[in-house]
Order: C-alpha cells, then sequence, then structure tokens
C-alpha cells in the first residue's frame, strides 16, 4: 500500500506550508504532479539540509519583516472605507460586478498595500451600496473595511429609496417624542384638573357655610318676630 504523505524539503518558500529549508509533509499526489515536477522540493538529506540553511535564515528574517509591515498595516485599515464608482442601470444594478481585484485595486490606490488573495469577498459586488468586506493575510492578521460602491449618476429611483430609508429612520424618533410630549401633557391637565377639584371644594365648602350662616339668622328673626306677635294683644286696652 502506497504512502499517503512523503517528506520533503523546500527548495523555497510555498504559501501556507513553509519557507525554503523546511522539511514538510505533504501528500504524495501533489509531491508527484507539483513540487518535485516544478523542483520546488526534493526528497531531505543532512548535506541538502545544511546546504540550505542560510537560505531558511535570510526567509525567516524577511518573513519575520513582512509580518510587522502587515501588522501595521491591518492596524491602519480597520474600519477604513473606500469608495468606487460604477456604472449601474436606474435600479442600482451594476453592469460589471466588483471583484476582489478592484478591492485590491482601489486599496493600492488608496495607500493600503493588499494583494488580491489578502482579500475574502463571499460573492461579487453587483449593486450600489454598502458593503463589508474581510483582508486577511494570516490566520491572526485580518481587518473588516467598508466599501461604498457608487453611481457615476444620480438615480432617482435610489434617490427615493435613500429618502424613504431616511423616514423610516426617522419615525421612531418622531414617535418617542411625540410619546414624550403626550405624557408630558396627561400630566399637566392631570395637574390643572386636580388644582380645579381643590379650588371647587373649598368653594362649596364656602358655599355651605354661607347657607348655615343665612338660616341661623333668619331663624332667630323668626323666633323674635313670633315673641313680639305674642306681646302685641296682651297690650291693647280692655273695652
Amino acid at each position: 500500500m502506497a504512502k499517503s504523505k512523503v517528506e520533503l524539503l523546500l527548495n523555497r518558500n510555498v504559501e501556507n506550508l513553509g519557507i525554503v529549508g523546511d522539511v514538510v509533509r505533504v501528500k504524495a499526489g501533489f509531491a508527484r504532479n507539483y513540487l518535485l515536477p516544478h523542483r520546488i522540493a526534493e526528497h531531505p538529506s543532512p548535506e541538502k539540509i545544511e546546504a540550505l540553511k542560510e537560505a531558511r535564515a535570510k526567509a525567516q528574517a524577511e518573513l519575520a519583516k513582512l509580518r510587522s509591515e502587515r501588522e501595521a498595516l491591518v492596524g491602519r485599515m480597520e474600519g477604513v472605507t473606500i469608495k468606487l464608482i460604477r456604472s449601474c442601470n436606474d435600479q442600482g444594478l451594476l453592469y460589471g460586478a466588483v471583484s476582489q481585484r478592484d478591492i485590491a485595486d482601489q486599496l493600492q490606490v488608496d495607500g493600503y498595500g493588499v494583494d488580491t488573495r489578502a482579500v475574502r469577498l463571499t460573492a461579487p459586488i453587483r449593486r450600489v451600496g454598502l458593503y463589508h468586506c474581510v483582508i486577511q493575510f494570516d490566520r491572526e492578521l485580518r481587518s473588516e473595511i467598508h466599501i461604498e460602491v457608487l453611481p457615476d449618476r444620480t438615480i432617482e429611483a435610489l434617490t427615493q429609496q435613500q429618502a424613504a430609508e431616511a423616514a423610516a429612520a426617522e419615525a421612531p424618533a418622531a414617535d418617542e417624542a411625540g410619546e414624550s410630549e403626550g405624557s408630558a401633557s396627561e400630566e399637566g391637565g392631570e395637574k390643572r384638573s386636580g388644582k380645579r377639584a381643590a379650588r371647587g371644594a373649598k368653594g362649596d365648602a364656602g358655599e355651605k357655610d354661607d347657607a348655615g350662616t343665612t338660616k341661623s339668622d333668619g331663624g332667630a328673626k323668626g323666633k323674635a318676630g313670633g315673641k313680639a306677635a305674642k306681646v302685641e294683644p296682651s297690650s291693647r286696652p280692655g273695652r
């Protein structure tokens, strides 16, 4: 039974595999069909490993420098927005999709040295709008950027859509403000109603007091009049 993997000595750097001078294990088919025919790798021996020792040290230094540059680049790109202007129809559909190459080219124009292979775009962009894209150099070296695809002319349908979206975004804020004003009005109405009720209660109490006083005065006058009427017949001279 043939071995599933073989050991080879790399004669040059191979991305995601190793650098020159590394001894790696690869599938037999990959070694037979690609690495060995192109002299990218060969079967290892102590003499060959020793001969590539200096080249390996140089490759390690270059790799460390490249990693440092990429770390700084990832930090600068965090949250960056690039703008791409493209031709489209009245519905915002692009006549040509935005690809990884387009994004990498624009990043380089903006001062970010990014290779196409580092652009991790899940699918080509086919419509104007705002998108997100991951730029990844290594497992730990990645950053997310924003891509704004703009039309090369004014699109009436797109303008109406943006206006509708802006209105929809403002509606909740307006509703909240209206609810706050309504609550304040209700509270103010309740306070005013309470004050009116208090004033009404005081007025009723005052009227009751006045009525009681009037009745008392009337009763006293009635009693006095009755006594006077009783006394008057007795004061007449007898006939």
